[in-house]
């Protein structure tokens, strides 16, 4: 056993009784910059819309203060567009009380008029502040959209906001040739077009809008000044009581549809909005949810299974007793739940990971050696073939009394795991303490518009990591519909899966979630190929016909 350290963060703090107006970006979390997350990590107050909550949420420390902005128009809230707030008055009293305030802002602060009227009350009070900027709408969109503002030739681009835009400004942007990058909102597209078309521009100039830009439900159409209003139309998209969605329109020939079908590089990820189920402990959905978002779908966590101590713990606590005394030459950890649990019985006890010095230590894979590097512990053996107890066994060394001065292995596990594992260390030559460590319960019954969706189609696709979480998915929620894609970590979970009715499209080539992970973005990469090749509109599995046939795949 190798000991490690953790990395630590190292971020500056704060000086009392300051702000940072940040730039939160146009919606994609990852957008945010570091010198954001390190204002984040040390804010005592956060002040954001509900928007754009969301994405700084997860970056600020336990505990900061997230006051609720209180509406002050009403009638704007009426209409459903965006509101005034009281921003600036928390901002000023939390400052003024010695408090680190972040106020977060869609986009750039330097774009927003209202950050700009709370920077000069700020300065009239005498309250220092920073500035961070962030990634602007009418910059970040496009980008994401696959619509470049300028090429080689270098055109001009002038950004206009629909809202505030006086006829002079209309008319300027009218009569000349430059990329116009406008923001505005669904239902006020068309009249935009048409203000551009008055002034001067051609009614066949391209033209994209894009919506919920960055994010995941993110939409975009091409089209031309003058049939954009059809275009629409057509796609069922308007008239809707969603109108006033703001969007980022950009208008010139760097819109042209066959220019955007080659850089369109964020909706044709293989799984772009796809809303995929995750029915694990939520501990280990983590990384797994980290890696859909990364082929563009939707996690959705559903735990369906809960983690317990073991309702007698002497076995548990004897066991890590012998560990810091000597008793054992292995401990070979078979999950992160397992690590979950040594780790809790040695900070019950003030140890830490140099009780592990002189120990060899065995992880079933790299999700389980990565909670032991998190611990501080590098795993001296980890299979260099299939991750599973089977492939931990082709590396194990037999026992030898020669070399090894002890023939005794720690075992902590579930209280449901297989025996394959004991069976072969014993026939190696080692005595096993066979320990449970945690008990896996059945957890409760998700949400009832959960449960809904899972019956009724509103996913696009379900990962089942092992036969547990399909046995148990079915027994909280109810069994998936049958336009939603099975995957299955291997065959054995295909099989119950198989047993209770479902017909299996995606198998892992490995017992990996990572793996399971891939195969299905490479089933939804085949599956969009295919529709483009057919001349197929590419649709979501949750938007086909019931019923439609479906093939399994292996990949």
């Amino acid at each position: 056993m190798s000991p490690t350290g953790p990395a630590a963060s190292d971020f500056p703090v704060l000086p009392a009784g300051h702000v940072t107006f940040l730039g939160a970006g146009p919606g994609d979390p990852g957008l945010l910059t570091l010198r954001a997350v390190e204002a984040l990590a040390s804010a005592d107050v956060l002040v954001a819309e509900p928007d754009v909550l969301g994405v700084v949420r997860g970056h600020a420390r336990a505990g900061v203060s997230t006051p609720e902005l209180a509406v002050v128009d009403v009638t704007s809230t009426a209409a459903g567009v965006p509101v005034l707030r009281d921003a600036a008055n928390l901002v000023m009293e939390a400052a003024k009380g010695g408090r680190r305030v972040v106020r977060a802002v869609s986009g750039d602060p330097g774009l927003d008029g209202n950050a700009g009227a709370e920077m000069l009350a700020c300065a009239a009070a005498g309250v220092p502040f920073e500035v961070v900027p962030g990634v602007a709408n009418a910059v970040g969109v496009p980008a994401y959209a696959g619509v470049p503002l300028r090429d080689a030739q270098g055109a001009d681009v002038r950004f206009v906001d629909a809202r505030t835009a006086s006829d002079r400004c209309w008319a300027e942007v009218g009569a000349s040739d430059a990329t116009a990058v406008v923001s505005t909102t669904l239902d006020s597209v068309a009249a935009a077009a048409g203000e551009l078309v008055s002034a001067g521009r051609k009614p066949d100039t391209p033209l994209t809008v894009t919506v919920a830009g960055t994010t995941t439900r993110q939409r975009t159409w091409t089209a031309t000044l003058g049939t954009i209003a059809q275009v629409l139309k057509q796609a069922k998209v308007l008239p809707s009581p969603d109108g006033h969605q703001p969007v980022i329109a950009v208008v010139g020939e760097r819109s042209s549809a066959a220019q955007r079908d080659q850089l369109s590089w964020f909706e044709s990820k293989p799984l772009f909005g796809w809303k995929v189920l995750v029915p694990r402990t939520k501990e280990q959905a983590a990384s797994l949810s980290d890696q859909l978002r990364s082929y563009g779908a939707v996690p959705h966590e559903v735990p369906t299974i809960a983690v317990e101590p073991p309702r007698t713990p002497q076995q548990m606590e004897r066991a890590v007793k012998g560990l810091v005394t000597g008793r054992y030459e292995w401990i070979a950890f078979t999950s992160v739940n397992a690590v979950k649990a040594v780790r809790e019985k040695f900070e019950e006890y003030g140890l830490d990971a140099r009780a592990f010095a002189g120990i060899k230590v065995a992880a079933v894979g790299e999700q389980t050696a990565a909670a032991l590097i998190d611990f501080g512990v590098k795993p001296d053996l980890v299979p260099s073939g299939e991750q599973s107890a089977a492939g931990l066994l082709e590396d194990w060394p037999p026992y030898d009394p020669v070399f090894d001065p002890i023939d005794r292995v720690f075992l902590p596990r579930a209280d449901i795991a297989t025996e394959t594992l004991v069976a072969g260390l014993i026939e190696l030559g080692w005595e096993v303490d066979d320990v449970t460590a945690y008990r896996t319960v059945r957890a409760s019954p998700p949400p009832s518009d959960t449960r809904e969706a899972i019956k009724g189609g509103g996913f696009d696709a379900v990962l089942f990591t092992s036969s547990s979480t399909v046995r148990n998915l079915v027994g909280i929620a109810g069994k998936p519909h049958n336009v939603t894609v099975i995957a299955c970590i291997g065959p054995a979970t295909a099989k119950t899966a198989e047993e209770h009715g479902l017909r299996v499209d995606v198998l892992s080539p490995e017992p990996s979630v990572h793996k399971l992970a891939e195969a299905l973005a490479e089933f939804g990469a085949q599956r969009r190929e295919a529709a483009k090749e057919a001349g197929d509109p590419v649709t979501r599995p949750s938007e086909r016909r019931p019923g439609a046939r479906r093939r399994r795949t292996t990949t």
